[in-house]
């Protein structure tokens, strides 16, 4: 760098420092403000002439570049500023900001092209109003945890714009808390729902900072059910908020719990260049440290008492608190542990209700939801935090999950438990994350005859488990794309030019069950598949070579991102012996996880040394903890319910590098019980659910009228379930609430819960058949092409249109099994016909293409023949079937309530109009009536079942966008929640 560019930099780096507190302002004025108090080569740097030169011979890596990318970030990040109104990451906003700057066209240009506007998803917040009091101008004097915590991402390698995220979801976290400063007292609780390994810790690491910053002097971190896990985030908290300092304390450096630590020996904790105290702020004083748990205070309950600077007022007092330290303790979630914590707080002098504190419950399902009768007694775990809220009147309590459903089942009326009833806060999808949606082809218009490795998640990173107890073949397999994958990752280092060591860990989980017992002898079992490999010598490099060729070559020539990829098995097979070496040249190949042992011992422990092994575990695997470089998985356990089989998915996380190498060996045919599961079915299942629920909170986070269409306590009806045996939580997690209303304008629609009984289901199928005899007798072909996957969608029909009225008394006199599934979505077609927003239904009859008899029944008197679908109720959902439509009618039906555009199908088009809705019939005959099909084709309307979807007209929407209407069942006799309508009429 030449002398005039350090210069040009520090001068920039002054404006945009005193600029990065306020608003943009006049660059030119500030330019030269800033060059007055700087060396006379400034004077040079001092306008917007030279700011343009120097962009013009720029990358977008320069330093010069990045300094802006920075800022221009946070500004386009920023939530709601006092001085914009335009949304956030968006051209509007970056368009502001250039204003305000009163940047030239060409500057504007230049920064444009080198820090193009990040339009990244954001969270999505469901809260009611809320108090605002966290503002930059009520912290503007006070920060030092935050601004050290961002710098150290920054200089981590983190993108600015994921920088700016985490600073506006951090905010919009803090803001709903309780100001810690205001005399009356409040108690805040939320949610904050991420990704499994996704980066939650970061989230909350950075709340933390700027919560001790606002004022908080007491925060209780719940690190989760096992040592492990409690130790890995009081070490991650140490490093990156704690800092050396505050550990150290004036004691030497050899004295530290770190002190065998590679990262406190290569100086990655944070440092702020003194004890903050020392240096205006105030010190974080640990009650926990990375080998030791809360315990009872043995040099005396001192060390939990709060200085006062003035005795006469309270510690909240602004003249108390920010002179006062914070205290940070990181507690498992274990009944003994928190009865001590609870014990201690009980004896201190300084009043409970005059401390600000903040409780971060990670992993927040797990141990902390009352699972016990309610009304009767609390689970023991649940009972300790409520006695901790209880005593603690000015706690804030924030959970942290990836699987939210049993926090969003608490009885919102039950004041001492852990409803999040504040917020509830979804984190958007991290950019590099490897998700479920990543290993499925969710959605896919692709036929699954053309899929390949390229257009197929599953083709390219899952493989099947067939083998029996008896065979360990698929098991070999994993074993051998482990080392091959080893392999690729040192070739990657070495010819990609990565550089040794890039590459930290290498693992491969292995995970059949909970049981040590089984863990010995599937350890025997891999041992001595390991043994008999011969991984160096031609047996080995044989299997490795089809393995090669057959999977690995293929993926990773079309997912390797620009990463290098060998020619040929002959150019990797140099680096296979190695690979192999550094897995098992200690003849411990395998590192079983299921004590903490493990971990204390340091065998499992990522943070003390590489690890290149197969990891093989159960419940110390399934949750929480972090398994760096995992590459091929084995997995075999199943489970009951979603959150606990989400968890285990250990495979989701960011694998920068080596994406393409990722493999998923799944169970196909697994027994739970007296099923046979597939377990593939069931994280796709799981992958469903969860966007379904995360879609649903993007719809109703949209404010109304200024105001929240829904609260947290309304959040229960939005959790769906995919799979009959897989719930959404453990059954004594949950709590339901009831949908009332569900207004679902150009959505399609598919009732499931058809009566059972005979007479039920002939008195549907009499309602129904007016209309299917209303029908036209010809059968015509409609079609829906999809222009950005090049697909189009046929399909044979009868067609016919019902005026809405007409439709909405058939519908109100149906019959059901479950009376409430069908209730919401009537309401909504009653209110849009009285409204008059929707005139009338085109009604399909979709007809097989192949006509033979076989697959149609006469109905009615008029002897007309429908084709007849087979569908079956779920095993273990009662009366309730699966899916009942079929996707290539979505395509002619959404186009016809104009939710899609054109169709390019001339037939379709044709019954496009405005206020027109779409019904799709389905006749079904269950697999247990079908031999009831008469030779002449007749059968008892008492075995048949009119099912039907609906697509309502696209326009059909309410005057103030709401969208749908809730009433929370409470255990209380009073609701927290009534029956209301957000409306204002």
């Amino acid at each position: 760098m030449t002398e005039i560019e350090s210069v040009r930099l520090s001068l920039h780096s002054a404006v945009l420092s005193d600029l990065g507190g306020s608003r943009p302002k006049n660059l030119a004025r500030a330019l030269v403000y800033q060059a007055e108090d700087m060396e006379p080569e400034a004077e040079a740097c001092a306008d917007e002439a030279d700011f343009q030169g120097a962009l013009k011979g720029a990358h977008s890596t320069h330093q010069l570049v990045e300094l802006w990318r920075r800022q221009l970030t946070r500004w386009d990040y920023a939530d709601s500023p006092g001085w914009t109104e335009t949304p956030p990451r968006t051209d509007e906003r970056r368009g502001d900001v250039y204003r305000l700057l009163k940047l030239e066209e060409a500057t504007r240009t230049l920064l444009d092209g080198l820090i193009p506007v990040s339009k990244a998803a954001a969270s999505v917040v469901i809260s009611p109003e809320h108090k605002p009091w966290y503002t930059p101008q009520s912290q503007l004097s006070r920060p030092h945890y935050w601004p050290a915590y961002r710098s150290l991402l920054a200089d981590k390698g983190w993108p600015a714009d994921a920088v700016a995220a985490l600073d506006v979801a951090t905010d919009q976290v803090v803001e709903r808390l309780a100001d810690p400063t205001d005399p009356e007292v409040y108690q805040s609780k939320g949610l904050v729902v991420g990704y499994v390994q996704s980066g939650k810790t970061a989230n909350f690491t950075g709340v933390m900072a700027k919560a001790v910053d606002a004022g908080y002097r007491l925060i209780i971190v719940l690190g989760g059910t096992l040592n492990m896990l409690r130790a890995q985030t009081q070490r991650r908290l140490d490093m990156e908020l704690v800092g050396r300092e505050n550990i150290l304390r004036g004691a030497d450096e050899t004295e530290s719990d770190y002190a065998d630590d590679p990262a406190w020996l290569s100086d990655r904790f944070v440092t702020f260049g003194g004890l903050p105290s020392a240096l205006g702020a105030f010190d974080i004083v640990r009650m926990t440290t990375r080998n030791d748990d809360y315990k009872s205070l043995l040099q005396g309950i001192t060390a939990l008492e709060f200085e006062k600077r003035e005795p006469a007022l309270p510690l909240y007092d602004q003249q108390n608190l920010h002179r006062s330290s914070a205290r940070l303790m990181v507690v498992k979630k274990n009944k003994t542990v928190l009865a001590k914590l609870v014990k201690d707080l009980g004896k201190i002098k300084t009043p409970l209700a005059e401390i600000p504190v903040l409780i971060i419950d990670d992993e927040s399902d797990e141990a902390s939801v009352n699972t016990a009768k309610p009304d009767v007694q609390r689970s023991a775990i649940n009972e300790q935090i409520s006695k901790l809220l209880n005593m603690l009147p000015r706690a804030q309590y924030v959970g942290y999950t990836a699987t939210p459903f049993a926090n969003v089942f608490v009885d919102p009326s039950d004041t001492e438990d852990i409803f999040p009833k504040d917020f509830l806060i979804s984190l958007p999808r991290p950019q590099g994350y490897m998700g479920a949606r990543d290993f499925h082809d969710l959605d896919s218009d692709i036929d699954e005859s053309e899929r390949t490795f390229a257009n197929s998640n599953e083709k390219a990173h899952v493989r099947d488990i067939v083998d029996d107890d008896e065979d360990d073949t698929c098991l070999q397999q994993a074993m051998d794309m482990f080392v091959l994958t080893a392999a690729m990752k040192l070739y990657r280092e070495d010819v990609g030019g990565l550089g040794d060591g890039y590459f930290e860990h290498h693992t491969m989980l292995v995970h059949e069950s909970v049981r040590t017992g089984v863990h010995r002898e599937l350890h025997d079992r891999v041992l001595s598949l390991w043994h008999n490999a011969g991984y160096i010598g031609p047996r080995g490099h044989a299997r490795l070579r089809r393995l090669f060729e057959t999977d690995v070559a293929p993926v990773s020539e079309v997912r390797a991102d620009g990463h290098v990829v060998p020619a040929s098995y002959d150019e990797l097979m140099p680096y296979v012996g190695p690979a192999s070496v550094r897995i098992g040249g200690d003849d411990r190949p395998i590192i079983v996880v299921n004590g903490d042992q493990d971990l204390e011992t340091g065998e499992a422990d990522f943070d003390k040394r590489p690890i290149w092994k197969i990891l093989i575990g159960g419940q110390k695997l399934a949750r929480g903890f972090t398994v760096e470089g995992l590459t091929v998985s084995f997995f075999r356990r199943r489970a009951g319910n979603a959150s606990t089989l989400m968890q285990m998915g250990r495979w989701f996380g960011f694998r920068k590098g080596y994406r393409d190498l990722v493999r998923l060996y799944l169970g196909r045919r697994e027994t739970m019980g007296r099923t046979e599961v597939d377990l593939y079915d069931a994280f796709q299942a799981i992958c469903l659910d969860e966007e379904a629920f995360r879609s649903e909170l993007q719809r109703y986070s949209v404010m109304v009228d200024g105001r929240p269409q829904i609260t947290p306590a309304q959040i229960p009806p939005l959790v769906s379930q995919h799979l009959p045996w897989l719930k959404p939580t453990s059954p004594n997690k949950m709590y339901n609430a009831r949908l009332e209303l569900v207004r679902s304008a150009g959505r399609w629609e598919e009732p499931t819960a058809y009566p059972q009984k005979g007479r039920d289901l002939r008195h549907n199928t009499g309602l129904w058949l007016p209309i299917l005899e209303s029908l036209g007798q010809q059968v015509e072909t409609f079609g829906y092409h999809f222009l950005k996957e090049g697909v189009t969608h046929r399909f044979r029909s009868l067609r016919g249109t019902i005026p809405a009225a007409g439709l909405l008394d058939t519908l109100s006199r149906l019959r059901w099994e479950v009376p409430d599934q069908f209730p919401p979505h009537l309401r909504y077609i009653s209110e849009i016909t009285e409204s008059g927003k929707v005139s009338d239904w085109v009604v399909l009859a979709p007809q097989h293409s192949s006509a033979t008899e076989a697959k149609t029944v006469v109905l009615g008197p008029e002897g007309r023949s429908y084709s007849w679908f087979s569908r079956d109720r779920r095993a273990d959902r009662g009366p309730l079937f699966g899916a009942i439509s079929d996707r290539k009618h979505r395509g002619v039906a959404h186009r016809i309530a104009g939710a899609l555009g054109h169709s390019g199908d001339p037939a379709t088009e044709r019954l496009v109009a405005e206020r027109r809705g779409t019904v799709v019939v389905y006749p079904i005959v269950q697999s247990m009536h079908q031999d009831s099909i008469g030779a002449d084709r007749g059968i008892d309307p008492d075995k048949i079942v009119m099912a039907f979807t609906f697509v309502a007209p696209a326009s059909a929407h309410s005057a103030n966008g709401q969208v749908v209407q809730f009433t929370t069942i409470s255990s209380k006799p009073s609701a927290i929640i009534d029956v209301t309508e957000i409306d204002n009429r």
